[in-house]
């Protein structure tokens, strides 16, 4: 496999660029006189790779830091390692270097948009990584320190792990949850998306760990219930969430996989413990407001059918 170099991350991308959708995405690859190949970017799946089993490198728990990413030069890392682990490229394949900048390029524009608030349907987005220092790693993973290092507080750091939490009521081309109901759907939901550990750490829990920071983020945020799409034969994923303690909610329609051009999905769920202030106080409030709304809305409208015409 062709080496991603740690290019700096762009420094204004230009509001022409093409946008990266975070949950599916599709691009045909031509090389010379080759057909095109039909490229699928598989978000949502922790852990889904199609590469060859190797080694798994020992790290030093202690070093390990899993927390939100703001910083630009780590959400260039994060997305760096999405197309490192979500996409195979042929090593011989014509401009591969910068077809993979090219997709880098997108998915962290749109990753910026996501956290900003500029991407509609979403109403709060986090970036969370795990991340090691360079020292732990340069050794035994050039490939993985040259695509996904950054420098904070002047170290030199690698993300070796992804995922963003979604508050949002459903992500494009998944199926929905159902939890909770009502008004409370719209401040109480969120899912995980782009999940994803650098292959040379599989196996190291490191999956577990940003999952688990995720359900404290989410609470935090006031969210009851999380959600999570896997691919139905995506075994290692499902072992993690299930570990986590998410359980099995529905099934992706047949067709839709097929309209999609991808493995099926399996919708899991987890409920989360109210420790948000907004559930106590904030959001019966909001019920109220609504209801009483809805009625003086209704009987304006009675007033206006019976009041004569002047």
């Amino acid at each position: 496999m062709a080496l991603l170099f740690s290019l700096p991350p762009p420094s204004s991308p230009s509001s022409s660029s093409p946008s990266f959708s975070s949950h599916c995405f599709s691009i045909s690859l031509s090389s010379g006189h080759q057909s095109c190949r039909r490229i699928r970017f598989l978000p949502v799946a922790a852990t889904t790779t199609t590469h060859n089993r190797q080694h798994s490198i020992p790290h030093d728990k202690s070093s390990l830091a899993v927390a939100e990413a703001s910083e630009e030069d780590q959400l260039w890392a994060a997305a760096c390692l999405r197309v490192r682990s979500f996409y195979d490229f042929q090593a011989s394949s014509y401009g591969i270097h910068d077809h993979k900048r090219y997709l880098a390029e997108r998915e962290f524009v749109a990753l910026k948009e996501r956290i900003a608030g500029k991407r509609e349907g979403f109403k709060r987005v986090s970036c969370i990584n795990a991340t090691l220092p360079l020292s732990q790693l340069s050794s035994s993973a050039n490939d993985l320190c040259a695509a996904c290092k950054f420098t904070s507080n002047g170290e030199e750091r690698v993300v070796v792990g992804t995922l963003d939490l979604n508050q949002c009521l459903w992500l494009p081309e998944e199926i929905a949850g159902t939890k909770p109901e009502g008004i409370e759907a719209d401040f109480g939901r969120a899912y995980l998306s782009n999940v994803c550990v650098a292959r040379e750490l599989h196996r190291n829990g490191l999956g577990y760990d940003i999952v688990t920071k995720s359900k404290i983020v989410a609470e935090e945020w006031g969210i009851t219930d999380l959600y999570v799409h896997v691919a139905v034969d995506n075994e290692p994923a499902k072992n993690l969430y299930m570990k986590s303690g998410f359980i099995h909610e529905n099934d992706e329609p047949a067709w839709q996989a097929r309209f999609l051009d991808r493995p099926r999905r399996i919708l899991l769920w987890i409920g989360l413990p109210c420790t948000n202030v907004f559930h106590f106080i904030l959001l019966p409030v909001l019920v109220i407001i609504r209801f009483d709304s809805m009625h003086f809305a209704h009987y304006i409208f009675i007033i206006l059918l019976i009041t004569p015409n002047s």
